[in-house]
This record gives C-alpha cells, sequence and structure tokens, in this order.
C-alpha cells in the first residue's frame, strides 16, 4: 500500500480523498494555488504545497508544479479526482516516467475514451450498442453526407469534447455548414482541437451510466446504474440511483455488457459508461468517463462500497476487495448539487459565505469544503456542496432530500437550493417521469454571458 498520496484537486473531491486515506492509514498531500491558501484540505493534509496563483492553468492544470510538489514531498502516488487533470493521459504518462503511480486507468485507455470517435469505433467492436453516426471526425461534405443518411435532427460533437463545449444540434441542412463550424471553433478553443464527428440526435432520452470498477487481475465489475437526466446546457444537477425505468432484468443485462465492454479494452480502476435510453427503453452509448464521477457517492450510498479506496486499492496493485455476486443494491439515494448560482438567472454568485448550516440526520451525507466565513472564489466551478440522502426507498429518499434542502441555510452568496428544492416538488419528478428536457421549464431566463465562473473542476 502507498505511504504518501498527493492529491491534484480542491474542495470537496480533495477532502473526500483525504478521508479514503486516512481510513487506509495513507499520508496525504494538498496542493492548492494561492487563491485556495485557507481552504479545508489543506488544513487537513498532512502537508501541503503552493503551486501557483488563482488560475487553473498556472495551478491546478501545471502539470510540472504537480510532479515537482509530488517528488518534493515524496509521494508515492496522485489521485486527480474530477475534472481539473482527471482524464489528463499526459498527467498519467509523466506519473509513470517519474514512478509515481496514476490512481487512474492506463494511459492508453484515457486516449481512447479520451477521443470520441475511436471510442464509439471501440465499443460498436464490442458490440456495445450505438447511435448512428460518423466513424470519425468529419468536414463539411462529409458532415453532409452522414445526416443526410441518417436523417436530421443530428448532433455534431467535439471528438475531444465534454460538458457541452463543441457541441451543436442541427436540424435542417441549411444549418449544417455553420453549426459546424461553430462547434469546430469552440472544440478549437475548449480543448485544443477542433474534430468533430456527427451523430443522430435524440430528443428529450434519458441520461443512465454505469458504474465499473476493474483491478490489475483481471476483475472487473459494475456497481449498478445512476440517472443523470436532471441537467442544463448537458451539465447535470441531480442524479439518483437506481434509476426507476430499470428492472433487474436490464440492470444485469447492461451491468454485464459495460463490464464485458470494459475488459475489451483493459479497462482498470473506476470508470462510468454513459447512455442515453429513449422512451422505448433502447440504450444508446455516448461516451466512458476515465476518472471518478462527481455523482459516485449515490452508488456507495446504495451498495455500501468505498469507490474512492478502491480506487486506491486497485493502483496499489491489490485485488477488488469484493466479487460482482457480492454486489448489493439497498434502498435509493439522490445527490443535489448546490451551487454558487442564482437559482432563476443562473448567473454565478461567488463571494463570502456568512453562515453555513446543513442538517444531518438518519440517512444523510453532506460532502463540502464550504463553511462559514469561507470565501467561494470565480477562479473555480461553482459547485460548493454535493448533499445526498438515502432512504428505503425512492419516496423516502426524496422525502430525506425536501427537509434537507429546506433546513439548509447558506448566506452570504445566492444558491441553488431554491432550484432544487423546485424540482423535488415538482410532480414529474416525483413521478420520475424524467429526461434531458426536463430543466426547460425552469430555464427559460437566458444565462448572462459575462462574468460566468471559470473552468470546471
Amino acid at each position: 500500500m502507498f505511504k504518501k498520496v498527493l492529491i491534484a484537486n480542491r474542495g470537496e473531491i480533495a477532502l473526500r480523498v483525504i478521508v479514503a486515506c486516512r481510513e487506509l492509514g495513507i499520508k496525504t498531500v494538498a496542493v492548492y494555488s494561492e487563491a485556495d491558501e485557507n481552504s479545508l484540505h489543506v488544513k487537513y493534509a498532512d502537508e501541503d504545497v503552493c503551486i501557483g496563483p488563482p488560475r487553473s492553468a498556472d495551478s491546478y492544470l501545471n502539470v510540472p508544479a504537480i510532479i515537482s510538489a509530488a517528488e518534493i514531498t515524496g509521494a508515492d502516488a496522485i489521485h486527480p479526482g474530477y475534472g481539473f487533470l482527471s482524464e489528463s493521459a499526459y498527467l498519467a504518462e509523466v506519473c509513470e516516467a517519474c514512478h509515481i503511480r496514476f490512481i487512474g486507468p492506463d494511459p492508453n485507455v484515457i486516449k481512447l475514451m479520451g477521443d470520441k470517435a475511436r471510442a464509439r469505433r471501440a465499443m460498436k467492436k464490442a458490440g456495445v450498442p450505438m447511435l448512428p453516426g460518423s466513424d470519425g471526425p468529419v468536414d463539411s461534405e462529409e458532415a453532409a453526407k452522414v445526416a443526410k443518411d441518417i436523417g436530421y435532427p443530428v448532433i455534431i460533437k467535439a471528438v475531444a469534447g465534454g460538458g457541452g463545449r463543441g457541441m451543436r444540434v442541427v436540424r435542417a441542412a441549411a444549418d449544417l455548414g455553420n453549426a459546424l463550424r461553430t462547434a469546430q471553433r469552440e472544440a478549437e478553443a475548449a480543448f485544443g482541437v477542433g474534430d468533430v464527428y456527427v451523430e443522430k440526435y435524440l430528443e428529450n432520452p434519458r441520461h443512465i451510466e454505469f458504474q465499473v470498477l476493474g483491478d490489475h487481475h483481471g476483475n472487473l465489475v459494475h456497481l449498478g446504474e445512476r440517472e443523470c437526466s436532471i441537467q442544463r446546457r448537458h451539465q447535470k444537477l441531480l442524479e439518483e440511483s437506481p434509476a426507476s425505468p430499470l428492472t433487474d432484468k436490464v440492470r444485469r443485462k447492461m451491468g454485464n455488457l459495460v463490464v464485458d465492454a470494459a475488459k475489451a479494452v483493459q479497462y482498470t480502476n473506476a470508470g462510468t459508461f454513459e447512455f442515453l435510453m429513449d422512451q422505448d427503453g433502447k440504450f444508446s452509448f455516448m461516451e466512458v468517463n476515465t476518472r471518478l464521477q462527481v455523482e459516485h457517492p449515490v452508488t456507495e450510498m446504495v451498495t455500501g462500497i468505498d469507490i474512492v479506496k478502491e480506487q486506491i486499492r486497485i493502483a496499489a496493485g491489490e485485488r477488488l476487495s469484493f466479487k460482482q455476486s457480492e454486489v448489493t443494491f439497498t434502498g435509493h439515494a439522490i445527490e443535489c448539487r448546490i451551487n454558487a448560482e442564482d437559482p432563476d438567472t443562473f448567473a454565478p454568485s461567488p463571494g463570502v459565505i456568512h453562515a453555513f448550516s446543513v442538517p444531518g440526520g438518519p440517512g444523510v451525507r453532506i460532502d463540502t469544503a464550504a463553511h462559514s466565513e469561507c470565501t467561494i472564489s470565480p477562479y473555480y466551478d461553482s459547485m460548493i456542496a454535493k448533499i445526498i440522502v438515502h432512504g428505503r426507498d425512492r419516496q423516502e429518499a426524496i422525502a430525506r432530500m425536501r427537509r434537507t434542502l429546506e433546513m439548509t441555510v447558506i448566506e452570504g452568496i445566492k444558491t441553488s437550493v431554491p432550484l432544487q428544492l423546485k424540482i423535488i416538488n415538482d410532480p414529474d419528478f416525483a413521478a420520475a417521469k424524467l429526461n434531458t428536457g426536463f430543466m426547460d421549464r425552469y430555464t427559460a431566463t437566458p444565462t448572462p454571458a459575462a462574468g460566468s465562473f471559470a473552468e470546471a473542476s
């Protein structure tokens, strides 16, 4: 087992990794930007190193600074958390070259799944159901041919994309050229690669994802699914497990399918296979996230498995501590992301929190690095807390989430708590009538273009 792990991240996920390391008896190193000098992850780590100014590019995305911090402190391994460098094959390769263990998949797998077009081909070869689309990057002429063949509407996606950037829905041939150029420019600006591909667009599907874990001894399991259909601009707001429309039979079938697909690409550590499900219950592959997910706690709540500790054990060369037959699903869990933003306009709301109180009680878990008199910086992602609840069934979980949100006190900044309450109290949410268009009813007011938070962490 490792003696010391450096956490190449900040906020609640850095604290989450510190918690797992403490339970495993591992020392931790926090890295921080000048804006995060007084953050809780710095306070609770055994050691800390400042890696640069507030801007992410100069600190949390600065690979040489992070590697230097690991070497100076003698860290055996680096956990990237989520966001920032968590899906960086380059960081994983540098770690390998420096004899530091990267707590995540092999860099070749990260590269494969990071290229959405190559990932589609690999998953298609493995027998995973696909939406019709191009086999790789397209230019304007190829895009027009593919779109005509598969029929409109289509969606243009960045090959190196994520988070809704480099993505455009096209409903008519006359709009394809402009949408393609816009998506290419966005992709180039966001990812440094302007390549895009074309895929059939599903109107308001459900977003269902499966969690997998694999060790270096050939053992690979799935931990069931999460429903992530409540989202705005492709950014998830609320997640739950299990997904209401799935029967045990479908869960086993899809779980076995993703395990076989993961084995086909020699997947190790934690990963998430994401799908769109149409109104007929048909699944289509979307992407694989080669990292820990923000919403991993809902899976931990229904399975009782600590995914972060398993990640660390796997990276240290240990076998999975359980078999697929030992994975059981109990009750229902819901996670609400609490963001520092106006609940009506979604305008960012950085500043100082003057009061912070989120009630606990049976079945309630709070993952956060926020506290009274802390500063929410404009430099990073707006999420300040995750409220996770567990109940015997979905109805009890909803009731627990409702009372927790109602009793939450956060003063000094605006937050998304009122919006989450609207969602929880919505009759369609109560009836599990969900799809990716659910939030349209709450987002009539356009989001201000200026003053937004920096890139997601």
